[in-house]
């Protein structure tokens, strides 16, 4: 079996090939951002880039005696060189030390752990069949769509699972099949960052902007818990979801050309109905979580419980605090009760196994973090990340970016920078410890910053060849349009992200301009 690459090429491509027109236009941009894209090494290698800048300037500034005063305070920071006596002693000392304690690691490999179990028991799947396999025909685009932007939760899989499945969806419902495939990969990645449910993304996101907001001094009273951009992300996938099933109804699916079911694979003629083990495993895993849930309530509702927190307060609690570990418990509960109902699971060997195996892909992702917490680290004690923070702000000021106008252009910058970087960690990771400082001192939560970083870095990965997910898209559509090709795919896309982008931005600009919360007990400015 061919790879979606070497379909690709099979195909076409984007090149011009014996009586084809020369790639022009759409195409001819596509194309250099592929390059460009391509010629960016591995991010473990731009981390480790990044990390001799910043040991290189570090060191030069702390030679020139250059030092920072933190708006609004007396407390005055001199640059520390990383090459220097002391800075290779702190290097030496803390090197473990920053990697064991960077704040995403423990929590996203927790939450995989516990969302493998559920992804391997055939849970997640099963869920998202019974949800669409009833689905009116007229309703079924916004319902699609509305799944898709719950999708997170699954991580990197849902957009492997969903969109054929969405395909196979439409065309027994006699829909283009092409537009539930189209549709729901655009919604998944598009909206890829919103939803109601809560997984391993928060975590990770919520990591890095935690420590980013260690840049400033006395920072401590800050936190960004795993529920801080909740609320906006809620109402975001609903907005999102309506959207989404107008744009494949009435944009996307009447311009499709008509469709050669004879092309498609067999496996697209497939019973999505639920087996009745299925429905039993359902049925048992929903009661197992009501059950749960209202034993975590029990810990948190009632005055004087263990679960409130200072003075008796819900917010903040221990709960908001200790949201992960609770989350991992549902979670694995859920998936553990599927399984066994439905032996997907056997016995403790298969949870055990299940759990082994989510951690084991998650293999590059803890080595890429631990290149990015030496340096998110080395920008903490250096100080460099105050200087750059500063000056940032004072940049932004100078401009008249100060309020919401610095969240569109910084929504911008991360969805430009998200075409040629398509890791949402890496990007985070790099951009998070000079913007989150910076639009702190301009008065704004981190968690305001990290939902705008949440906007900019879904709305333009639907499009960026970067996304290894498109090439495969393209391979599954071929099954419909064996003449497809990457513009014709790219072009079809395309037509969610400004849409998506500027809904988005609204929602943002609501929550700013009302002073709503983000999530339970988080602002958009800071107390």
């Amino acid at each position: 079996m061919k790879s979606p690459v070497a379909e690709l090429s099979a195909s076409g491509g984007q090149g011009a090939g014996p009586g084809k027109e020369k790639p022009r236009g759409v195409d001819r941009v596509l194309s250099w951002i592929e390059r460009a894209g391509n010629a960016l090494p591995h991010p473990v290698v731009l981390f480790t880039a990044l990390f001799a800048v910043v040991a290189v300037v570090s060191t030069a500034l702390a030679l020139a005696d250059v030092s920072v005063t933190v708006p609004g305070t007396d407390d005055t920071r001199h640059i520390t060189g990383l090459l220097t006596g002391g800075g290779v002693r702190w290097l030496v000392e803390n090197l473990v030390t920053n990697f064991a304690a960077f704040p995403p690691i423990a929590a996203v490999l927790l939450m995989i752990m516990a969302v493998g179990v559920a992804e391997k028991a055939g849970l997640l799947e099963t869920a998202m069949r019974a949800t669409l396999a009833r689905a009116p025909r007229a309703f079924l685009p916004y319902l699609v769509a509305l799944v898709a932007c719950q999708a997170h939760m699954m991580s990197d899989v849902a957009a492997i699972v969903l969109p054929p499945l969405a395909a196979v969806v439409f065309k027994s419902a006699g829909r283009h099949p092409a537009a539930g495939l189209i549709g729901g990969f655009a919604c998944v990645t598009a909206g890829y960052a919103a939803g109601f449910t809560i997984g391993s993304l928060d975590a990770l996101y919520t990591g890095i902007t935690q420590q980013a907001v260690g840049v400033l001094p006395d920072s401590h009273h800050v936190d960004v818990n795993i529920l801080a951009n909740y609320f906006f992300t809620a109402s975001s996938s609903l907005v999102l979801g309506l959207l989404g099933g107008f744009l494949i109804s009435r944009v996307l699916e009447p311009r499709l050309p008509a469709c050669e079911l004879g092309d498609a694979a067999p496996e697209d003629d497939g019973d999505i109905r639920l087996t009745p083990a299925q429905r039993r495993g359902l049925l048992f895993s929903a009661l197992a979580v009501v059950a749960y849930a209202a034993v975590v309530l029990s810990l948190w509702l009632p005055s004087g419980a263990p679960l409130r927190g200072e003075g008796g307060a819900l917010v903040p609690s221990p709960l908001l605090t200790g949201i992960v570990p609770v989350l991992f418990g549902a979670f694995l509960l859920a998936g553990t009760v599927y399984g066994f109902t439905v032996k997907t699971l056997t016995g403790s060997e298969g949870v055990i196994t299940a759990m082994t195996d989510s951690v084991k892909n998650m293999a590059g992702y803890v080595v890429m973090m631990f290149v990015a917490a030496q340096v998110i680290a080395v920008f903490n004690w250096s100080n460099l990340g105050v200087l750059l923070a500063v000056k940032a702000a004072a940049l932004l000021q100078s401009i008249g970016l100060t309020g919401f106008g610095a969240l569109v252009a910084f929504v911008l910058l991360v969805s430009c920078l998200n075409l040629v970087v398509i890791s949402g960690s890496a990007l985070w990771s790099l951009i998070g410890p000079v913007f989150v400082p910076a639009f702190m001192l301009l008065g704004m939560n981190p968690a305001l910053s990290q939902a705008a970083f949440r906007i900019g870095d879904s709305a333009t990965a639907v499009i960026t060849p970067m996304n290894p997910y498109v090439f495969l898209l393209l391979a599954l559509l071929q099954r419909y349009e064996p003449e497809a090709r990457l513009g014709t795919l790219i072009s079809r896309l395309a037509i969610f992200v400004l849409p998506f982008m500027v809904a988005w931005l609204a929602i943002l600009a609501i929550f700013y301009g009302f002073d709503l919360p983000l999530g339970p007990g988080v602002g958009v400015g800071l107390k």
